[in-house]
């Protein structure tokens, strides 16, 4: 894989795409309207189409019946917290066995040169951003994550949370359930920006950004805090009138759509040949700069309108700098 064909490595060993990073293309001014089939397309493939797929898998085979749900019980809430580690487990666990363990493309289009195995720290429990990330994400978001969902099925079955019938409003539940990535994107912008305010990031957010070069693990490596504020977009159904397994979906985008921005590769080596593009560098951007792409996916233009947007281009970090220079300037005259 020759990554210079298409990026530049510095003399650190961190690489970076020649393409800047763009939002969606409606929200270009003008529009480019010939790049939105494309977008499309990427909207669903390939991560949205895997929570859409796992959701499926759950419903039919794990998430149990509503009249079920009604009484909360350990012979369904266990049964579903398994699914829902193991499931994760296998995952999260494949990208870090392929491209961090067996190292299958070795460092083309990685981010930051180093693995985080070779970076040994204080920061992370037993010095290991491996054995930190990994215990952060599995022992507490994950359990934290089954609980809202736990909870979410079981108002849906008692009647406490407004509900949709596919019989009879499908149009509505599946424009609902196509705004679902949408709807956590702007979750995700509204409470990331809020714990990167001073004394939430000193006591919850920082724990994430202990991992400036995030791997799979990372993925859901938070505070407890942050990891109910995260989970807590299927926490929108219950005002917005939908249907349960709309609630599975949104556990299954936060969950399993985690690992996106954490990849570490703008490529990535397909068993049996091929490749495809990861879509994490905007989120790479943000773990080395803090302060920059609060959005992942780039369905909204909100960092644009906060300013804080970063496209990994020259133009970017100009903007970035002075960005930076007026909040020191600002707080050197306080």
């Amino acid at each position: 894989m020759d990554d210079l064909q298409t990026g530049v490595r510095n003399k650190r060993g961190d690489w970076a795409p020649n393409q800047a990073l763009e939002v969606a293309p409606f929200w270009s001014w003008p529009p480019k309207l010939t790049q939105i089939p494309a977008w499309v397309v990427g909207y669903f493939w390939p991560w949205n189409l895997v929570a859409i797929a796992t959701t499926a898998l759950w419903w039919n085979y794990v998430v149990p019946g509503m009249d079920v749900a009604r009484t909360l019980a350990w012979g369904w809430v266990l049964p579903l917290f398994a699914a829902n580690w193991l499931g994760l487990l296998a995952f999260y666990g494949f990208f870090e066995w392929r491209y961090y363990r067996r190292r299958v493309q070795d460092r083309s289009f990685k981010y930051n040169g180093k693995f985080p195995a070779e970076q040994p720290s204080d920061v992370f429990w037993f010095q290991s951003q491996n054995i930190d990330n990994f215990l952060r994400s599995f022992c507490i978001s994950i359990p934290i994550g089954t609980a809202i969902e736990v909870f979410l099925l079981w108002a849906f079955a008692n009647g406490q949370i407004p509900t949709l019938d596919w019989a009879t409003q499908p149009g509505t539940l599946v424009v609902l359930a196509l705004l679902c990535p949408v709807l956590h994107e702007l979750h995700f912008f509204c409470i990331h920006t809020a714990i990167h305010w001073g004394p939430l990031y000193r006591w919850v957010h920082s724990i994430h950004h202990n991992s400036v070069n995030p791997s799979p693990w990372s993925s859901m490596s938070m505070h407890p805090v942050e990891g109910t504020a995260y989970f807590g977009v299927a926490l929108w159904l219950l005002v917005i009138p939908s249907h349960p397994v709309l609630a599975v979906y949104l556990f299954h985008l936060a969950a399993f759509g985690a690992i996106v921005g954490h990849l570490g590769f703008d490529q990535l080596l397909l068993p049996g040949g091929g490749t495809q593009k990861s879509s994490a560098y905007a989120h790479y951007l943000h773990h080395k700069f803090f302060e920059v792409n609060y959005c992942d996916d780039g369905y909204l233009p909100l960092d644009k309108l906060w300013g804080s947007w970063h496209d990994g281009s020259a133009e970017g970090e100009r903007r970035m700098q002075e960005r930076f220079k007026k909040k020191r300037d600002r707080v050197n005259a306080a």
